[in-house]
C-alpha cells in the first residue's frame, strides 16, 4: 500500500532515482541530484543527510503537510523514518546523500568520547552519532579513536593516517566521496595544499 501512495504522488512530478554509493549491514548511503522541479521517493527509514550544495526542498509524507526548507553547503539533518517524496523546489540543482540506517540502533551515548578536541560533534541519537572534521592543509590532528562510519567528503585532501604501532597508511579522499572506514586509532595528516573537511556518520 505505501509503494502505490508513492507511486500516485510521484506520477505527476519529474522524478529522479538516486544512486548508490555504499550499502553494507548497518547503512546505505544514496546520492540524490535533483535539478529544479524533480522529485524522488525516499524509504521509511531513520537517515542522516549532508548537502554537497545549496537549495531548497519540500517534504511531502502521506497524511502530513508538505514541509519547506532551505539548506547550504555541508549542512547536516536527521530524519525520521517516514516514507515520502523530497522535490526540488529551487532554482538550481541540489546535491546530497542521504544515508539510511538498516539496524535498530541503541540507547548508549557516545558523547565526543575518543574524538579529537577539534572535531565538532553535530548529531547524536539511537541510531548514529555524527561529526564534522575539518583539518587544514599541512596540518595534523593528535591521536583519536573512531567508530566504523560513513564518511561523506565536502573538501578532498591528501593524507596519512600515522598509526600507533608506527604504520603510515595513505587515506586520500576526493571531494564528493562516500566511503566506509573501519574503527581505528590513529593520527590524521593532511600531506595537501587543500583544507580536508568531512562529515563522519557513525552508526550505532
Amino acid at each position: 500500500m505505501r509503494t502505490a501512495v508513492l507511486s500516485l504522488a510521484l506520477a505527476s512530478l519529474v522524478a529522479a532515482a538516486p544512486v548508490e554509493k555504499l550499502k553494507n549491514a548497518n547503512v546505505v548511503s544514496l546520492e540524490f541530484k535533483l535539478k529544479p522541479g524533480e522529485a524522488a521517493a525516499v524509504d521509511g527509514r531513520p537517515a542522516a543527510a549532508v548537502f554537497f550544495s545549496d537549495g531548497a526542498l519540500e517534504l511531502s509524507a502521506p497524511g502530513e503537510p508538505a514541509r519547506k526548507s532551505a539548506f547550504t553547503r555541508g549542512d547536516v539533518v536527521f530524519q525520521s523514518g517516514k516514507a515520502g517524496t523530497v522535490k526540488n523546489v529551487g532554482s538550481a540543482e541540489i546535491d546530497f546523500v542521504r544515508t539510511e540506517f538498516l539496524t535498530d540502533g541503541s540507547g548508549e551515548t557516545w558523547g565526543t568520547a575518543g574524538l579529537s578536541p577539534n572535531y565538532k560533534l553535530l548529531i547524536e541519537n539511537r541510531y548514529t552519532r555524527v561529526y564534522d572534521i575539518r583539518i587544514p592543509a599541512h596540518t595534523r590532528e593528535p591521536q583519536h579513536t573512531h567508530r566504523a562510519r560513513v564518511v561523506v567528503c565536502l573538501s578532498g585532501a591528501e593524507l596519512k593516517h600515522l598509526m600507533p604501532d608506527g604504520r603510515e597508511e595513505p587515506s586520500t579522499l576526493r571531494t564528493g566521496e562516500v566511503a566506509w572506514r573501519l574503527g581505528a586509532t590513529h593520527i590524521g595528516q593532511n600531506l595537501g595544499d587543500t583544507d580536508l573537511w568531512v562529515i563522519a556518520i557513525e552508526p550505532k
